[in-house]
């Protein structure tokens, strides 16, 4: 994992840099835009669940840790797939299904998946509706 403090994210590609999220063309020949192309974390639920370890919040276990692509801070993520999450001037990026946190959080430190677990604290799964390049410090708005 490697922090940046801007990416371009695509409908292409997802993220630039994380492979997971490019299209990939399907056993029939079409091409598919993943439902996992791009995870986002809230700076907040991930304090919470270090918090709930006894890690207090000067210690350093850096949100990428979770291996989310991107961490937001002052906004609740929406619940629900279908909603979409606007970025920075033009990037926008619908919500697909909540990122379940997975055994490899355990191997961070025990306790970790279980502490993610309730109400989606490992975060948000999303597909790229429109490009755009975004940055550290921009604006993150709830449009549905």
């Amino acid at each position: 994992m490697e922090e940046l403090s801007s990416v371009a994210v695509t409908a292409a590609a997802g993220v630039q840099g994380d492979f997971r999220g490019a299209v990939r063309q399907g056993p029939d020949g079409a091409r598919k835009q993943p439902r996992r192309q791009v995870s986002l974390i809230e700076a907040e639920s991930w304090r919470a669940a270090l918090r709930d370890l006894d890690i207090p919040d000067d210690a350093f276990l850096p949100w990428h840790a979770r291996r989310a692509n991107l961490c937001v801070s002052g906004l609740r993520l929406p619940r629900a797939a279908g909603a979409v999450i606007a970025i920075g001037p033009t990037c926008r990026i619908e919500i697909t299904m909540e990122c379940d946190p997975c055994s490899r959080m355990d191997e961070i430190k025990p306790g970790l998946m279980a502490a993610l677990t309730p109400d989606w604290r490992g975060g948000v799964l999303g597909r790229v509706l429109d490009d755009g390049e975004i940055a550290v410090g921009d604006e993150v708005r709830i449009e549905q």
